[in-house]
């Protein structure tokens, strides 16, 4: 038996069939030509809020807000790290030159 994949287009828009336009899982899986139980998946994925199971790659705002915090978090450590660096390296570099060792 072959697998059927789905895009997430098509996975959005059936959920729609049910949610949005009131049909029942029966009625809109008949619609689209695709199994009930696959799509009452869908449906119940959608109505806890996981994203993923209905569209892939979609993400919930909540973790976006905490993956851009994060991003915020790691770029102010590195901008702190290159400002450090860029101190020695001037500290080092005028050691180096001659006559300006104290």
């Amino acid at each position: 038996m072959k697998l059927k994949t789905y895009t997430p287009e098509f996975r959005a828009e059936a959920v729609k069939l049910v949610l949005a336009q009131g049909l029942s899982l029966e009625e809109a899986a008949q619609r689209i030509a695709m199994p009930k139980g696959t799509l009452g998946n869908w449906v119940s994925a959608a109505k806890r809020g996981n994203g993923s199971a209905a569209a892939p790659g979609s993400r919930t705002v909540p973790e976006l807000e905490a993956e851009v915090a994060r991003l915020r978090r790691e770029l102010a450590e590195s901008n702190m790290e290159r400002d450090v660096l860029k101190k020695a390296t001037a500290y080092f570099a005028r050691e180096s030159l001659p006559g300006t060792r104290k």
